[in-house]
Order: structure tokens, then C-alpha cells, then sequence
């Protein structure tokens, strides 16, 4: 079976898709969001389906296509559907599987209380964590990390994007003891390029 690997953040905003493009590029996997909420003329599928040069690569069809920008279960209930932990197909393939998530790892998915954290192990063998550095972003990357490690789910390691803060990332990976799979500098070329050239990057990552 090929590896399936779930790309979660810790919040909104910190570059998941951006992130999980360049680990398409860098592994020639394919990928999948299995929940997709917000504007459905401008899936995050199709934004990395456009960035990438990987003509291997496969796009699956979300489980669930959510129409407004707000919390799953807040989306689905919204569209008058629920969200069920049960109702996840992977989908079949023998390249490795990009899977990234919608929010941060405790975004609740439906009324019962299922989080999103309780899909990673449903879905895939390991997770990435992508952070970004902004003040604050110890204590909820401290935060994310504990709650993987709680759910003892298998971390592959931390992807920090963007503008670096050192003393940030070293205390971060020192008290995780995740390791650091790549720092993504701010884009200043053109973004399939950069993209290309951060893969190169992190599939030395993946071979050690």
C-alpha cells in the first residue's frame, strides 16, 4: 500500500495547500482533501493540481464539497449534511497520497463532537504539521504537537513557511523532538518554480 500522508496546521491560513504542493511535487504523489469548504469555483485540488510540474499525479474527488467558508460542521449543517467519521473512502492508487485536512486539528466536523483530529488516523499512517511564525505560534504549535502526540498519531515532522524566526523554530523542535522537514522562505520567483525548487528541498528530507 502506498504511504498516506495527512498535511494538518496549526490554525487557518498557515499554508497547508501551499505546503502539501510542494510534498506533491517532492514525493510525485497524488492528492486529496477529503473536505473542501468555501468557494467551489476555487477548490484548493485545483490550485495545486496548477502549481505543480509532477505529471504523475492524481487529483481525488472530495468526500465532502461544503459551500460556505466556516467550520465543517458549521458548513455541512448549513448545506443540511453531516459529517460522519465512517463515511471516508480512501482513495485507491499506488503513488504515494497527499491528504490535507480543513483547519486546525481540534475543528469540529459534525454535532456529535468529532474532530478533525480523529480522522487523521482513520485516513492516513502519518502526519506533517505545518507551522508558521507568528507571535503566538509556540504555544499553538506547542499546543498542536501535544495533541498529536496524546493520540499518539505517527509525526513525520514540522514544515515552518514562511518568514523564519529561529529562536522560535529551535524551541519548538526542541520540546516536540519533531523533526524539521523543511523551511519554506517567502515566494520571490515565479511560484511553479518555487514550488519545484522547495520539493527538491524536502525530498532529501524524505531519504534520510
Amino acid at each position: 500500500m502506498a504511504k498516506r500522508i495527512f498535511v494538518t496546521g496549526i490554525g487557518t491560513e498557515v499554508g497547508k495547500t501551499f505546503c502539501s504542493a510542494i510534498l506533491v511535487e517532492a514525493l510525485e504523489a497524488d492528492y486529496w482533501k477529503p473536505i473542501q469548504a468555501g468557494d467551489l469555483n476555487d477548490l484548493d485540488s485545483l490550485w495545486v493540481r496548477d502549481h505543480i510540474s509532477c505529471i504523475r499525479s492524481s487529483f481525488h474527488k472530495e468526500r465532502y464539497l461544503l459551500s460556505a467558508a466556516m467550520s465543517p460542521h458549521a458548513a455541512a449543517k448549513k448545506d443540511g449534511v453531516e459529517i460522519s467519521l465512517g463515511d471516508f473512502n480512501v482513495p485507491e492508487t499506488i503513488h504515494p497520497l497527499v491528504i490535507e485536512g480543513a483547519g486546525g486539528l481540534m475543528v469540529p466536523l459534525n454535532q456529535k463532537g468529532d474532530l478533525m483530529v480523529d480522522l487523521i488516523p482513520i485516513v492516513s499512517d502519518e502526519t506533517i504539521l505545518v507551522s508558521m511564525n507568528y507571535l503566538g505560534s509556540i504555544n499553538h504549535t506547542l499546543m498542536s504537537a501535544e495533541i498529536l502526540k496524546s493520540r499518539k498519531i505517527n509525526v513525520r515532522g514540522i514544515i515552518f513557511n514562511g518568514e523564519r524566526d529561529e529562536e522560535s523554530e529551535k524551541i519548538i523542535l526542541a520540546m516536540t523532538g519533531f523533526n524539521c522537514l523543511l523551511c519554506v522562505p517567502p515566494c520571490e520567483q515565479d511560484l511553479k518554480e518555487f514550488i519545484r525548487d522547495q520539493a527538491l528541498i524536502v525530498r532529501e528530507s524524505f531519504a534520510v
